[in-house]
């Protein structure tokens, strides 16, 4: 079994990406896309076309995309294409990346792309969903 490179960001991301539920990796425009339900939460940009950087751009709910990118421009950016739509380039080739918060936005895009049996929160074991959803209270 090959070993991962500790110091390659693209494979620690797909480890993260990966470990979704049914998100698989598929190749488009020469960069590794990440992807559920056959639509695009993640993609990598390795250099992509001379970028200069390695960073993931990745979907943000409304204001997030704003907020990283006016905290820390160094890390985060408005990427080409889809910057636009709200996705957050995050860059992976930093002195120290913080993989816990890049996981967190992962799951975010995640969480906005997959279907809604696959991004909804779990029930409790042995209810249904229509058991856990709380009762109509009826006017008096």
């Amino acid at each position: 079994m090959a070993r991962r490179d500790p110091h390659d960001p693209i494979a620690r991301l797909r480890e993260i990406c990966l470990a979704l539920p049914e998100a698989i990796e598929k190749e488009a425009w020469g960069e590794a896309t990440f992807r559920v339900g056959g639509k695009m939460f993640a993609m990598t940009d390795d250099n992509h076309h001379n970028s200069g950087h390695v960073s993931v751009w990745c979907k943000a709910p409304l204001m997030v995309q704003e907020i990283l990118v006016n905290s820390d421009p160094e890390r985060f950016f408005k990427p080409p294409y889809v910057g636009h739509k709200g996705w957050v380039g995050v860059r992976l080739d930093v002195k120290v990346v913080d993989w816990d918060e890049l996981a967190s936005i992962v799951a975010d895009s995640y969480r906005m792309t997959a279907p809604k049996r696959l991004s909804a929160p779990a029930k409790p074991s042995g209810q249904s969903a229509a058991a856990s959803r709380p009762k109509a209270r009826r006017g008096k």
